[in-house]
C-alpha cells in the first residue's frame, strides 16, 4: 500500500452568493486548489434567503497546518460574525502530498 501523508482538510459550508469572495479569500491564505459541491440542510438559524436565491455550497480544502491556520483566521474575522457559515477541519491522509502543500513553480 502506498505511504499517506497527513494533512488538514477543511470544510465550508456556505451561501452560494459568497463563492467568488471565499474562494478569492481561501487563495489568498495559500490554499491551491479546492472542491465546490452544493449542499442542502437544516440547522439551527433555520431557513434563509439564500435558499432561494441559490442555496449553499460546500467547499472542501487539503492544506498544511500553517495554511489551515490562516484560513481559519480569515474565517473568523470575514466570514462568522456576518454569515450563517458552518466549517470543520480533520486530519486525512493523501498521497502525493506536495500537489496541496508545496508553492507553484509555474
Amino acid at each position: 500500500m502506498t505511504a499517506l501523508t497527513p494533512i488538514t482538510c477543511i470544510t465550508i459550508v456556505a451561501e452560494s452568493v459568497l463563492e467568488s469572495r471565499l474562494l478569492g479569500d481561501l487563495e489568498t491564505a495559500g490554499a491551491r486548489g479546492w472542491t465546490i459541491t452544493a449542499a442542502r440542510g437544516h440547522g439551527p438559524r433555520g431557513r434563509r434567503v439564500s435558499e432561494i436565491e441559490g442555496g449553499n455550497i460546500r467547499v472542501e480544502v487539503l492544506v498544511s497546518e500553517a495554511v489551515a491556520e490562516r484560513i481559519w483566521q480569515v474565517l473568523e474575522d470575514k466570514y462568522f460574525p456576518h454569515y450563517a457559515i458552518a466549517a470543520w477541519s480533520s486530519e486525512v491522509g493523501v498521497v502525493r502530498a506536495g500537489r496541496y502543500t508545496a508553492v507553484p513553480t509555474e
